[in-house]
């Protein structure tokens, strides 16, 4: 399993309580593209639609530009596969005020390519400073042992 692309602020941003594995579908020129480590998830979000879980505002450039129909939208909203017991699941966890699902990464498992989303619920701008505040005191600490070690 290698990650191909990360949505690296989500664990940031957001509580992360349940993961969902999930299928995508793409384009053939998606497919390469995201292959090769192009893309972007940030700002991205699931929505669901009509009982059908998609993955809103998530950035899939095409992988040769010129070659791509003139149509062409690499922000479009892309269907999610999952089983429908899971998309039960998150539509009640959607229906849930204050929680969001996001995705997290997508990545090769053999051959197909698949987004891990979690629900999430947002964190407090005291919670993040937290977070900053113990991730430079453990840089220092690294810092200090390293330079006398």
């Amino acid at each position: 399993m290698s990650v191909l692309i990360e949505n690296r602020k989500a664990k940031f941003e957001y509580e992360i309580m349940e993961k969902y594995e999930a299928g995508i579908g793409l384009l053939g020129f998606e497919v390469k593209s995201l292959r090769n480590k192009r893309g972007s998830l940030e700002g991205s979000f699931v929505k669901i639609l009509g009982n059908e879980p998609y993955l809103i505002n998530a950035h899939i450039p095409a992988y040769q530009p010129k070659n791509t129909p003139g149509s062409y939208d690499p922000y479009r909203s892309r269907k999610l596969l999952l089983t429908k017991k899971e998309i039960k699941e998150l539509i009640g966890k959607e229906k849930t005020r204050g929680l969001t699902i996001v995705p997290i990464s997508v990545y090769n498992k053999g051959r197909v390519i698949k987004v891990l989303i979690a629900v999430g619920r947002g964190k407090k701008k005291r919670d993040k400073r937290e977070i900053i505040k113990k991730r430079d005191t453990e840089r220092e600490i690294k810092r200090e042992m390293s330079a006398k070690g």
